[in-house]
C-alpha cells in the first residue's frame, strides 16, 4: 500500500452538520472513540507532512499551531509521531495549558510527558520553520478568528513557511466556503473523512491549496444511513490526493 493515492473522479461533500452527524454516529453508535478518530487524524498529518517534506523529517523544523479542541487535540498527535520521527518539533497553544482539556489535554500531557517544547502564543511571534501545521480550529469555526487564533493565523500566514492544514484552513466557513479575515493561506489541507462543501468552491483554493482526504475509519454503513453514497474511496491508501 503506497502512503498517498491519487483519486480524480467527484466525490460527495459533506456540510459542517453533516460531519457532526458521522462523529456523533461513530461515538454513539458504533463505538468509535474521539481519541481514536483523534489518533487516525494525527497520524496521517504527520505522514503528509512527513511526505511534503521529501520522506524524510529528521532535523526538519516543525511547527504545530493547537487550538482548544479537537483539531488542537490531532496537530498535538502529529507533532508527537513527528518528534518520534526526529523532527524539531514545537507545538504553539492559543493559551494557558490548563484550558486544555479532556482529550485535548490528555495528548498536551502526553507532549509534556515527552518533553516536546510547547510554548504559549504571544503578540508579535515570529515564526520559522520547514513547515507550519495548522490545527487551530477546524470545523467547529463560528464567524471570524478572533484573539490570540487569529494573531497566529496573520504570523502563519506573513511567515513565509509553508503551511499544512489540518480539516480545513483555520478561517475558512467549512459549510458556507465563506474566507473570514483572517484566514490560513495553505500549501495543502488534510480534510477528514470526506470533503466539506466549503474546501471544494473556486474561492476556495485560494486558502485549502492541494485538497487531499484522510481516512478516519468512518464504517460505510454509517454514510448509507445518511443517504450518502460513497466510493471505496481508501482501498488503496488511508490518505488520497483529490485536487491540485
Amino acid at each position: 500500500m503506497t502512503a498517498i493515492a491519487e483519486w480524480r473522479s467527484n466525490l460527495p461533500a459533506l456540510t459542517t452538520d453533516q460531519m457532526r452527524e458521522v462523529d456523533r454516529v461513530m461515538m454513539q453508535d458504533i463505538g468509535i472513540t474521539l481519541m481514536q478518530m483523534m489518533e487516525n487524524a494525527g497520524r496521517h498529518l504527520a505522514t503528509l507532512a512527513r511526505e511534503r517534506l521529501g520522506g524524510n523529517v529528521e532535523k526538519k523544523r516543525v511547527i504545530v499551531l493547537a487550538g482548544r479542541g479537537n483539531n488542537g487535540g490531532g496537530g498535538m498527535v502529529a507533532a508527537r509521531r513527528l518528534a518520534n520521527w526526529d523532527a524539531a518539533v514545537s507545538v504553539i497553544l492559543t493559551g494557558p495549558p490548563e484550558e486544555y482539556r479532556d482529550v485535548p489535554g490528555y495528548q498536551l500531557g502526553i507532549l509534556n510527558n515527552m518533553h516536546v517544547p510547547i510554548f504559549q502564543a504571544q503578540r508579535n511571534m515570529a515564526l520559522r520553520g520547514d513547515v507550519i501545521l495548522d490545527a487551530l480550529i477546524g470545523y467547529g469555526l463560528r464567524g471570524p478568528p478572533l484573539g490570540m487564533p487569529a494573531t497566529l493565523i496573520q504570523a502563519a500566514n506573513a511567515s513565509g513557511v509553508r503551511i499544512l492544514a489540518l480539516d480545513a484552513p483555520s478561517g475558512l466557513d467549512t459549510t458556507t466556503g465563506t474566507i473570514y479575515d483572517p484566514c490560513i493561506r495553505a500549501e495543502a489541507t488534510l480534510t477528514l473523512a470526506l470533503p466539506k462543501v466549503g474546501l471544494v468552491g473556486s474561492a476556495a483554493r485560494a486558502v485549502v491549496g492541494e485538497l487531499y482526504v484522510a481516512d478516519i475509519s468512518v464504517p460505510p454503513s454509517v454514510y448509507a444511513a445518511m443517504g450518502i453514497q460513497v466510493p471505496n474511496l481508501f482501498v488503496g491508501a488511508e490518505i488520497v490526493h483529490v485536487r491540485d
